[in-house]
């Protein structure tokens, strides 16, 4: 069944015939499932009173695994965002009370972020909801094809630089 991106490279074949336009197969569906997945999870988590950066920091925090929390450069670098977005992020959390910031015990200059108890009992809460959720939405991939993928995605992402957290 043809989709969106079969109609668009059909088109520029029709007009552009002398042009591979091969590259669109991929980039273009990247690009599409990239804002169609966007929009499933950001619903998800509104269903559930968050926005999908808020658990995407409460997450981060969570998987540290660490009771003395995060700094701010380390929740930056993990979420991607300048020093001013997280710190308004940090911000937000603390006045929900899902986050509060601590003195680094091995530094006194720093402040470490750490979940409260009310954040990671919301982040253990809503990780299976949202792992079920994910599992819908590759509901129509076989368990063969996700393997198959998983792979293929990383050694793409990895030739663009992505290795790492850091």
């Amino acid at each position: 069944m043809p989709d969106a991106v079969d109609q668009i490279t059909a088109a520029w074949r029709e007009q552009r015939p002398d042009v591979d336009t091969s590259p669109m197969e991929i980039f273009g569906r990247l690009s599409r499932l990239g804002r169609l997945c966007d929009k499933e999870l950001s619903d998800f988590f509104r269903i559930h009173g968050l926005e999908r950066w808020e658990f995407d920091v409460l997450a981060t925090l969570r998987r540290a695994g660490n009771e003395s929390g995060l700094s701010a450069g380390a929740l930056n670098k993990a979420a991607m965002l300048t020093s001013g977005a997280i710190t308004n992020r940090i911000d937000r959390l603390t006045a929900k009370g899902w986050v509060a910031r601590v003195p680094d015990p091995t530094d006194r200059r720093a402040i470490k972020v750490v979940l409260t108890d009310t954040g990671r009992a919301l982040v253990d809460k809503l990780l299976p909801l949202h792992m079920e959720n994910e599992h819908r939405l590759l509901a129509t991939l076989s368990p063969i094809d996700r393997e198959s993928l998983i792979p293929l995605l990383r050694k793409f992402a990895e030739s663009l630089g992505d290795t790492s957290l850091d």
